[in-house]
């Protein structure tokens, strides 16, 4: 998933943006409530938004309610605040979930993955899409049956393929499935994923779309 993080805290959001960089999310950290509602009301896309609410030059709360009106990607709020009159109130602007500090990183995950799941209409916690069979949770792959041994960006470009099934990803949406802002991309990384995957699992799963991108039928 690519992710936005909304956090002012330095430790903090080093560490779950390494946390999460280990999971092969792509991670793109604001550290202000005014840049956070700039990007938010750009045209770049996130699948996740992490919010804190006690952030600098604006406070979390308006980032969310002023995001609700033109996106309606997940949103997990992680903030110090634990009074059940935050809670309600977050919830009610418009977020999906809400997580009290401090938190274990694991729950965080778990909570991430129930969002995507019903994000993706999914109850289950495997992925599976013919002879393919993804779990997010360890990040294992199984093809007909066998275990394949993937990388955490191999994962993640695959997961975002799948989720996807039937749509074609242009070259873009999947670089920034799987990189965030501050990495250096070279420009024929995505081309040697995609070749990896197939010899991994089959030549024809992955189809190239000349001129638009990548899909999996």
């Amino acid at each position: 998933m690519r992710i936005l993080l909304v956090e002012d805290d330095e430790l903090l959001g080093e560490g779950l943006r390494a946390a999460l960089a280990r999971d092969g999310h792509a991670v793109d950290w604001l550290r202000d409530g005014e840049h956070a509602r700039r990007a938010l009301s750009g045209d770049e896309a996130w699948d996740l938004v992490l919010l804190d609410l006690g952030l600098p030059r604006r406070d979390g709360m308006g980032v969310l309610r002023d995001m609700r009106r033109h996106s309606d990607a997940p949103v997990l709020i992680i903030t110090a605040r634990d009074r059940i009159e935050d809670r309600v109130e977050g919830l009610d602007a418009g977020a999906d979930d809400y997580l009290v500090k401090p938190f274990e990183i694991a729950e965080l995950k778990a909570r991430l993955r129930a969002l995507g799941r019903r994000r993706g209409g999914r109850a289950a916690a495997e992925v599976r899409h013919g002879a393919l069979v993804l779990l997010p949770e360890s990040h294992e792959a199984q093809w007909d049956g066998r275990r394949v041994e993937l990388t955490r960006r191999e994962f993640a470009l695959l997961s975002a393929l799948v989720e996807n099934a039937g749509r074609v990803l242009t070259r873009e949406r999947l670089e920034q499935a799987l990189y965030g802002w501050s990495e250096d991309v070279d420009s024929n990384a995505l081309e040697v994923h995609i070749h990896h995957l197939r010899r991994k699992l089959a030549p024809e799963f992955i189809r190239t779309v000349r001129g638009v991108g990548y899909t999996v039928d």
